[in-house]
């Protein structure tokens, strides 16, 4: 029998709070204990002392001094180094939070706090019926000094829509979020969700559009953003391989559910309802809140779509979510099999890949950086491969160029607007001091998509014989068609009575003062008449390809001070390459792709990124708006993403986007 004195040599006294769910007091329980118990002994300890007949099984210990959670039961005190000084709470994993969606909407469930962030947005979106969820992650709002908004966020709690009351309960009873066999199902008619599904999102805000603000609404919402302040925005991202709690997020807190990465993969509208909505109300209000930059004929354009969507929604006819008819994906396949075997033609561009078409024609040049007097002047311009050739005139052709352009990694920048025939493409090359910059202009519409789609090929290092050539030039010129204010041929000028809605509502406010209502009103009736036969579904597809095809499209900004320099600087990230930005003009330094990145490491105790491409190109920055973590996130993240296939049993594999984006700190 040992005495007390070596006892107390032996064990030794640690205090746990217990949290508990429903608003009852927290206790405090002392426990006498030894380094050699494990984590799930000293749970249980504590589960006899308390003495409550309740389901403790989605409790879990949280030391609060090392912000983490001590998930590994089978580890001793010993081995995670806790003392008689540790503060640990007994607390559940899952608790109750509340999101506003890309729609401004706000939604209340319960999400684990003990997951990595990855996995937490993997299980919310799939309550929310929202494929691909590697694309959309958690941001957090950006701090709000004034006390009048919170107020008035207080007063909106009467709209919040609760999942855990739809779906019957709290998710966060021992289990996940959601139970896992109230996975979506689908009428195999219309592809939407059917049975308990429909409980959550059938007929719900989540699959259908919101009616635009008032413009007194929209103008208390709007601020003029500079780059800088968009950097600001996107320092909040919260760390997908940390969980909740470790980035102090609270019981009740108040996140933003955003498309994080602009690289939106296989978007089907059989079956991506809610995905294609949400993704058109980030679209809609990063046009109205100008968070991204349009001109003025994109705009009216964008207000047109925004009207026909509200008009097709507020219509008491059904919705026809697809007009696409039917096609069997194995009957198609096959199809397209048999053709090829049979030496038929089918859409796709030349197999033969030494074939590669080229284009020439008349353009006119203008390069900003010349003393000339004529701004614009003829050419006879041929695009091979990835080049593009200027001779003095076709005769001229056959010898050699006065200059050549190479496209890969340039930038592609429209100089388009179509009201006054205008059709121009401007060209930012890559030079060892910077980018030079090349305006090319066309004579017509046709020839302009030509043109650009082979310079946006060009660009990422393709050429014309690629198989997406033909599918760019017809987006292109769909694109042009609806940004025409021309209505159709043969079609009457339009009632301005028609539009029963406020013109103010589907522009941004800083355009809404240019403009008086009535002459908005017709411009956006006019736009709209080159659009009015499109079904909702085709509407809101449009008004997302319409949104891709910005360029600062996707374009994520931060403040970073790159190795060497004694100036802070933007870096921009988007999906296929990082632009050095000059924060004084806010113009293009240099531009560098990931196609031609060999690797990417962060340098953690002096948090630095450091990046090697081809050609002995590095580069290496520290992040000033944002912790490095973030950038580094985003690179990584882009880079996993484009690894994905469209084979639909295909699982996500969580484990290489983690190696990609987590980092060792």
């Amino acid at each position: 029998m040992i005495t007390a004195a070596e006892y107390g040599n032996t064990s030794w006294e640690l205090s746990v709070q217990v949290d508990q769910r429903d608003g009852d007091e927290s206790m405090r329980f002392k426990l006498r204990v030894k380094g050699d118990l494990h984590i799930g002994g000293l749970m249980l300890k504590l589960v006899e002392k308390i003495k409550a007949p309740q389901d403790w099984s989605d409790h879990a210990l949280w030391w609060t001094q090392r912000n983490c959670w001590l998930l590994k039961t089978h580890w001793t005190l010993d081995k995670y180094g806790i003392q008689a000084d540790a503060d640990l709470h007994y607390t559940p994993q899952h608790k109750p939070l509340f999101i506003q969606l890309p729609n401004m909407k706000t939604i209340k469930l319960t999400a684990s706090y003990s997951n990595m962030v990855f996995k937490t947005v993997a299980d919310i979106c799939r309550a929310l019926n929202i494929r691909r969820p590697e694309e959309l992650s958690l941001l957090k709002p950006p701090e709000d000094p004034s006390k009048k908004k919170k107020k008035k966020e207080k007063n909106q709690l009467d709209d919040i829509l609760d999942l855990d009351v739809l779906s019957g309960g709290p998710g966060g009873t021992g289990s996940p979020m959601y139970s896992r066999t109230m996975t979506a199902t689908y009428d195999p008619e219309n592809g939407m969700p059917v049975s308990a599904t429909s409980l959550w999102f059938g007929d719900n805000s989540l699959t259908t559009s919101q009616p635009n603000l008032p413009p007194a609404e929209l103008a208390k919402m709007y601020q003029p953003l500079s780059l800088v302040d968009k950097t600001v925005i996107n320092a909040g991202w919260l760390d997908s391989s940390r969980s909740l709690m470790e980035q102090d997020i609270q019981e009740d807190d108040r996140l933003l559910l955003r498309f994080k990465y602009h690289f939106f993969f296989d978007l089907n509208p059989k079956y991506d309802g809610v995905r294609i909505t949400q993704l058109y109300e980030q679209a809609r209000w990063s046009i109205l809140l100008e968070e991204i930059d349009c001109t003025e004929e994109e705009m009216l354009m964008f207000a047109s779509l925004q009207y026909h969507i509200c008009k097709l929604t507020l219509s008491t006819e059904p919705l026809d979510h697809s007009n696409e008819p039917e096609i069997d994906e194995v009957e198609a396949a096959l199809s397209n099999l048999e053709v090829t075997l049979e030496g038929g033609n089918t859409d796709r561009m030349l197999e033969d890949i030494t074939d590669i078409p080229e284009l020439a024609d008349a353009l006119r040049l203008f390069r900003p950086k010349r003393l000339t007097l004529r701004p614009y002047k003829e050419y006879w311009f041929v695009f091979k491969d990835t080049t593009i050739s200027y001779y003095k005139n076709k005769e001229a052709s056959s010898g050699e160029p006065l200059e050549q352009f190479h496209l890969r990694g340039c930038e592609v920048v429209p100089d388009v607007n179509v009201t006054d025939k205008k059709f121009g493409i401007k060209l930012l090359l890559p030079v060892a001091d910077g980018m030079n910059e090349v305006y090319i202009r066309c004579d017509n519409e046709t020839q302009y998509a030509k043109w650009k789609a082979a310079c946006i090929l060009a660009s990422k290092g393709k050429t014309m014989a690629y198989s997406s050539y033909r599918s760019e030039v017809k987006n292109i010129q769909s694109f042009l068609q609806m940004k025409s204010l021309a209505p159709p041929p043969g079609q009457a000028a339009p009632n301005l009575d028609a539009m029963e809605m406020n013109a103010e509502c589907f522009v941004s406010p800083r355009y809404a003062k240019k403009h008086k209502t009535k002459q908005l009103t017709a411009r956006i009736l006019e736009a709209h008449q080159n659009i009015a036969r499109l079904s909702l579904m085709e509407a809101k597809m449009r008004f997302i390809q319409a949104w891709q095809s910005l360029p600062e499209f996707g374009i994520k900004y931060y403040i970073v001070r790159f190795r060497g320099s004694k100036k802070d600087e933007i870096l921009g990230i988007s999906y296929n390459r990082l632009i050095r930005i000059d924060m004084s003009t806010g113009l293009p330094v240099t531009t560098w792709r990931f196609a031609n990145m060999k690797q990417w490491n962060v340098n953690w105790e002096i948090r630095q990124v450091a990046i090697e491409f081809d050609q002995n190109v590095s580069i290496a920055f520290s992040c000033v708006s944002c912790d490095c973590k973030v950038v580094h996130e985003y690179i990584g993240g882009y880079i996993f993403l484009s690894t994905r296939s469209k084979d639909q049993n295909e699982t996500l594999d969580e484990q290489l986007f983690h190696k990609l984006t987590g980092g060792q700190e």
